[in-house]
Parts: C-alpha cells; sequence; structure tokens
C-alpha cells in the first residue's frame, strides 16, 4: 500500500498489465490522469484529433495481438473516439478507453458542468464490452484491473473506465490493480465428436476463418489439409492460412465452390459475407467453434463448439479421421486457376499487384472503404496473420489511416502501407502532422476519384444518376502532404506506384503517393457475393 492519486492508481496498473504507450490528448478533466501516465514513466502519443486515439489503440492491438490503451476528456472528447471504439467493439479488440467523468459532486445533477453528458457511462455501454466507473481513489486499482480482465475473458472487445474529474487528484492509501484471471475457457466436451462425425461424412467440406482463429495459425491449417477442405477468410481472418497454401482461398476464389459445399466449419467467424448466407441451405451441416455462447445462439442449428480456437480445433484434429478427398482438391486447384483470370477486370487490382510486389510478407497493409480497399478483400495475396488490417465489419471511413499510424508506431520493425479513398482519407488528413511528429513510417496510398465511389455508383445505377452528396472537390494531395513535412509522388499507373513505393519503402518516414482515378471504376461486388 502506497499513498497515491486516483490517477497515479490507474497509471500504476495500466503499466502493470504491460501497456508502455497511451493515445491521447489532455484536457482540464483528466489533467491528473495525464500527469500520472508522466510520472509513471508512461509514454503519450498526442495525435491531432481524440478520435486517432482511439484508432492509433486499435491499430497497436490489432498489429500486435496485445492490450493497448488511449485516454481522452469526457463529453464531447469520449464521443470523439466513439466510431473508433465501436471498430474496436466490432473488430474484438482489447483497447481500454480512460477517460474523466464531471466531479462527484456534479454527478447525476444536470447542472450543465464543462464536458457534461446525461449518462456516458450508458453511452460507452453501447460501444464497447463493458464501461466502468471508478469513484474512488481506493477502487481506481481494482476497477483498472477488472478492465483488463473482462477485455480477454471469452470474446476480446474493448473496455472503458471513467473516474470523476476530482478523483484524480484526490489521495488515499492505496496500491495498484494486479493482473486477475480471467473466467475459465470452456470445454466444448462430447460436441467434438458429433461435429467430426459430420466433417467424416462430408465430400467437399469448407472452413472460414475470422479473428477468433488468429493465434491458432497452425492448427487450423493443419485441419484444413488433414480433411483436404479450403480455408477462407473474408477481412479479420485473412493470414491464418497463406494465401500460398494451395488450401487458402480468397472469397472471390471460394465463390465458385459455395454452391458445392456439403459441410461448413466455422472457426471464430459470425459466417457473414456479403451474399453468402448458409442458413439458404438447411440441408448442409454447420460446425461452428466460438468462444462467445452468444454467437453459438444465433445459429441454432449447427453443431456448436463452445471454446477457444485453438484447443477445440486440436480436439477436432484427434477426432476427426484424415482424407485425402482428392477430386475435391481438383475442383479447388480449379476455382484458383479460374479466379486469377477474373479478377483483373476488379478494381484497382493492378495497383494493389504492384503494393504486394514490393511490401514483403510481414508488411503490414492497412486497408479501407473505398474501391481498392474492395479489391484488397480478394485480390491482396495476405501470407501471415496480424498483416491484414481493417475496420471489420464496421467499414468505417477514415479508419485506415489513423489505425496505420498505431501499428507503425508498435512495429516499427516491419514497413506500413495504407490504403483510403479521397473521401476516407480527409476524415483523418490532419493526422499527417502525427506522422511527421512521431517519424510513423506509414505510406499512404490515396486513390483520388473525386468522389465517394461506391455511393456514386449506386446513385447512377440504382437512382437514376441522381447524384446526391457524393461527389468531391479536393485538395492537391502532395501539397497537402508536403505542407506538413510528409514526402509525397504522384502515381499515375501502377508502374508508378510500384517505382513510389520502392522509394518511398527504401528512404523510411511517412510517405503519400497520391493516385489520381479518372473515368468509371468497375464493381467489386461480383467478386465478393457467391457464383
Amino acid at each position: 500500500m502506497a499513498r497515491m492519486t486516483g490517477g497515479e492508481a490507474i497509471a500504476a496498473t495500466v503499466a502493470a498489465h504491460g501497456i508502455d504507450t497511451v493515445y491521447g490528448l489532455p484536457g482540464a478533466q483528466v489533467y491528473g490522469l495525464f500527469d500520472a501516465l508522466h510520472r509513471q514513466e508512461l509514454r503519450v502519443v498526442t495525435p491531432r484529433h481524440e478520435q486517432t486515439c482511439g484508432y492509433m489503440a486499435l491499430g497497436r492491438f490489432k498489429a500486435t495481438g496485445a492490450p493497448s490503451a488511449y485516454a481522452v476528456v469526457p463529453g464531447p472528447g469520449v464521443l470523439n473516439t466513439g466510431a473508433a471504439l465501436l471498430t474496436a467493439w466490432g473488430c474484438n479488440a482489447e483497447v481500454l478507453c480512460l477517460t474523466g467523468q464531471v466531479p462527484r459532486a456534479f454527478l447525476g445533477r444536470g447542472r450543465g458542468h464543462l464536458h457534461e453528458m446525461r449518462d456516458q457511462r450508458g453511452t460507452l455501454e453501447g460501444m464497447a464490452k463493458a464501461a466502468l466507473h471508478a469513484g474512488s481513489v481506493a477502487e481506481a486499482g481494482g476497477m483498472v484491473a477488472e478492465a483488463f480482465r473482462l477485455m480477454r475473458s471469452g470474446r476480446p472487445g474493448p473496455v472503458a473506465v471513467e473516474m470523476p474529474w476530482d478523483v484524480f487528484l484526490d489521495t488515499a492509501e492505496t496500491e495498484a490493480g494486479g493482473r486477475l484471471d480471467a473466467d475459465p475457457d470452456p470445454d466444448p466436451g462430447d460436441a467434438v465428436g458429433a461435429a467430426a462425425a459430420a466433417i467424416a461424412r462430408a465430400e467437399r467440406p469448407m472452413i472460414f476463418v475470422g479473428s477468433g482463429a488468429l493465434g491458432a495459425e497452425a492448427l487450423v491449417t493443419e485441419l484444413a489439409e488433414r480433411i483436404g477442405a479450403p480455408a477462407v477468410a473474408f477481412r479479420s481472418g485473412r493470414g491464418v492460412v497463406p494465401n500460398a497454401h494451395a488450401l487458402g482461398l480468397t472469397v472471390a476464389e471460394a465463390r465458385h465452390l459455395w454452391a458445392e459445399v456439403d459441410c461448413l466449419i466455422g472457426i471464430g467467424t459470425r459466417l457473414e459475407v456479403p451474399g453468402w448466407r448458409w442458413t439458404a441451405r438447411p440441408e448442409v451441416p454447420v460446425v461452428r467453434i466460438d468462444i462467445d455462447a452468444a454467437e453459438l445462439e444465433r445459429t441454432p442449428d449447427a453443431l456448436a463448439l463452445h471454446g477457444r480456437a485453438a484447443p477445440t480445433v486440436a480436439a477436432l484434429i484427434e477426432a476427426v479421421p484424415a482424407a485425402m478427398r482428392t477430386p475435391w482438391r481438383e475442383r479447388i486447384a480449379a476455382a484458383r486457376e479460374r479466379t486469377a483470370g477474373e479478377i483483373g477486370a476488379a478494381p484497382h487490382v493492378g495497383h494493389l499487384r504492384a503494393i504486394r510486389e514490393v511490401l514483403p510478407p510481414d508488411g503490414i497493409f492497412v486497408e479501407e472503404i473505398c474501391q481498392a480497399g474492395f479489391s484488397s478483400l480478394f485480390a491482396f495475396p495476405v501470407e501471415k496473420p496480424r498483416t491484414f488490417l481493417s475496420s471489420g465489419y464496421q467499414g468505417t471511413l477514415g479508419s485506415g489511416y489513423p489505425m496505420a499510424l498505431g501499428a507503425a508506431d508498435a512495429r516499427p520493425d516491419v514497413p506500413v502501407v495504407s490504403i483510403a479513398g479521397d473521401g476516407g482519407f480527409m476524415f483523418v488528413a490532419q493526422e499527417l502532422a502525427t506522422a511527421a511528429r512521431y517519424g510513423l513510417g506509414v505510406v499512404s496510398v490515396v486513390f483520388d476519384n473525386g468522389a465517394f465511389g461506391n455511393v456514386r455508383r449506386d446513385q447512377v445505377e440504382r437512382f437514376g444518376g441522381r447524384l446526391v452528396g457524393s461527389e468531391l472537390e479536393n485538395p492537391d494531395f502532395a501539397a497537402l502532404a508536403e505542407v506538413f513535412g510528409v514526402r509525397a509522388a504522384r502515381a499515375d499507373s501502377p508502374e508508378a506506384l510500384r517505382a513510389a513505393l520502392t522509394v518511398a519503402l527504401e528512404a523510411g518516414g511517412p510517405w503519400l503517393v497520391h493516385v489520381p482515378v479518372t473515368g468509371a471504376e468497375p464493381s467489386p461486388w461480383p467478386f465478393l457475393g457467391s457464383a
């Protein structure tokens, strides 16, 4: 026990849980927290917008798999991070949000105190796995330790902790919160035998993986090889089974096989892909492995294995007989060959190939909602886990570049390339200043089509060409970057992009590559739905 302020109890507990960097913007209600972070010798990275604090923490987690943290003022500050927190929720990310609250004397009184929100904790509970209130110095350390326990128990997710302004500065005899045991993992038990029997009866099984399969890469690959099944990832599971592996398929390749599948195995995934619905074929048995019991309840007819991916897949490997399934492997190879000849019709495949040729296998690629981003889901091969970062099902515009900054801050040992459209990039263009200030070696590739491209296409094709809010006027992106101290280049072709990336990655430091887009872009959607 020692005499600490509330801020010190939080900072000491954060440090005790392995956090060495906090992304944050200080303000009056969290002065006591930021002063404590400084005295705890925690590194504080300060971007130019509060939303980026949350996105950088998310990028750090996605690139490393280790918990991360950010801190902002309450009310408007925490709401500014709402999109990032919601994205962390959608990505099952262990992100800790630290924020303030009005002084204890004003709680619940509605007096219009600085940054007051009617029900901040309730609002945060709608965007995170949990939201906790630390109302005294004595409970601060334990509350933050509980946040870390909640983040890693069961289905991972972000947790927020708020503390009143005055408690950050109050003192009391207390201690840092120690590491708490996570909830025990469930054991799928006898369900493994039934699942193995269903797989053994199948002639054309398919494995689908999501972020819940991260950490079980070798086991998932072994299962795929044992039963002769393709392993498919849409977004978050990319890299679990490398695309270079004969059974590591993209969704564009797998769509040609979907109608033939007679057993579907989902590992740590919601099994939701645009145009793919397993319920459309109720005669196909579905095996689901998931740590989240609520997720399993959403598919009541499935053979549910409630457990973490690694031990459950290991048990399944022991229970299911090996089978070559040669005809099915031949169909898999044919689907891959067919798709290789088709995807050139998708938008920006040439640019994506140029990036892949320059970026090493362990380099990190961060996609965002744009035409090139959609195509990257199937036209950008991924060979290692945690090297393809996305905003998951939230599809958050403006998330890509700040997530990439967080990834680069956490992994300065590998190159990081971020792609975005002109619309999404302008949500966060001010963060070029953050990249320059901290020397974060992200190469941002901005595809400039003068529009929110998907919206414009839909308005042309589905609404008689009545364009509403989809066309944009943009700055000179290269000049904009240089004003912030970031080097820039222009690439008018995939070949020019390859050359610019080669220079940028060799030189190091932040770069922006402007890719002007002229003419109509083809639709990526035929490659994302089932054939």
